[in-house]
């Protein structure tokens, strides 16, 4: 099965060709320097760069994977969760071809892509406790089989890598926070600060496993205000403070729902997962416990089209499909 995969859901232009389970093309166009003036994201921006991109991206994924239109066997698109607008494009881009060419069409899930992109290359076997953390998200799932996925937490405020891009706003690193907060924090002291960590207590709502990351962002901003950060040295150590209290949340709560549902095997995903010090500090944890870690290279950890592929092969492969009146869900839970 030859799979034209499309993903569009937030600044991120994408595109893929999976055939069974396996990665022929996968392209990735980035609007950094679209939204970079803006310090953020503009949806009106962002959905316009998608249009303009989509068409071309899908040419370059079909070149570089060898293939035409002709060989594609069926098409799957994100439709949800993501900015409807940038949802959109890409969706009706991918129900536009399958209508043209008579072939199945299936909406796939994001947070379900970045879930199960962690086996496209590993084969990671269910069942494992998966780690969602990006911009928009951060969640726990416990992932038992394909669409059998226990919510296990999330954050109740702001998304960790939401936190990241804010602090990197008060420390005048630009955006994407994210790469810059990690690239300065190698330079820093990530115990030179003493940020606060959330420890959250469970609400009785099943989710036993929460993250709060305004607290710490607060605490950037309350620091600076008391000590500018007018040295470089000063900068790296509250970027370097700051991720490390970050991480601590993280995989203090993670590795809290490993030991409560009695599995051994972690997934971390999402734009967030490429961190260097949340990938370091999570090894040395799972070689300690006896944990299993597994995360996806570089390529797909932030969003991409090759994980929709992946997650639309295997819903595919069990019959599934949607029609083409299927619509974009801006809050599409998993």
């Amino acid at each position: 099965m030859r799979i034209l995969a499309i993903e569009s859901s937030c600044d991120d232009t994408s595109t893929a060709v999976v055939e069974d389970g396996r990665v022929r093309s996968n392209i990735v166009l980035s609007q950094d320097e679209v939204h970079r003036p803006y310090g953020g994201v503009v949806p009106e921006l962002a959905s316009r760069s998608h249009m303009r991109a989509i068409l071309p991206l899908i040419e370059a994924a079909l070149d570089r994977s060898g293939l035409t239109l002709e060989d594609i066997d069926a098409v799957v698109a994100t439709y949800g969760p993501g900015l409807v607008g940038s949802l959109l494009v890409g969706l009706n881009a991918g129900k536009a071809l399958a209508f043209a060419r008579g072939l199945p069409f299936l909406g796939v899930n994001h947070l379900e892509g970045h879930l199960l992109s962690p086996q496209i290359e590993e084969g990671l076997p269910f069942p494992y406790v998966g780690l969602l953390v990006s911009g928009g998200h951060t969640s726990l799932y416990f992932a038992e089989d394909l669409g059998v996925y226990r919510h296990l937490g999330s954050t109740r405020d702001d998304a960790a890598g939401e936190a990241f891009d804010k602090v990197a706003k008060l420390l005048g690193l630009g955006f994407p926070g994210g790469k810059a907060i990690d690239d300065l924090a190698r330079k820093g002291d990530p115990y030179a600060i003493s940020f606060p960590r959330a420890r959250l207590k469970s609400r009785g709502n099943g989710a036993e496993f929460d993250f709060s990351f305004s607290g710490i962002k607060t605490a950037v901003a309350l620091w600076l205000e008391e000590h500018p950060a007018d040295s470089d040295t000063a900068r790296a150590d509250v970027a370097a403070s700051f991720q490390e209290a970050v991480v601590d949340m993280l995989l203090e709560t993670s590795f809290a729902a490993l030991r409560a549902v009695g599995c051994n095997q972690f997934a971390i995903a999402g734009g967030v997962s490429a961190n260097s010090r949340l990938r370091a500090r999570a090894a040395a944890l799972a070689a300690e416990c006896g944990v299993r870690l597994i995360i996806p290279p570089m390529r797909y950890c932030t969003d991409n089209a090759a994980m929709i592929g992946y997650a639309g092969w295997q819903r595919l492969a069990r019959g599934e499909q949607h029609d083409l009146d299927l619509n974009a869900y801006a809050d599409l839970t998993l």
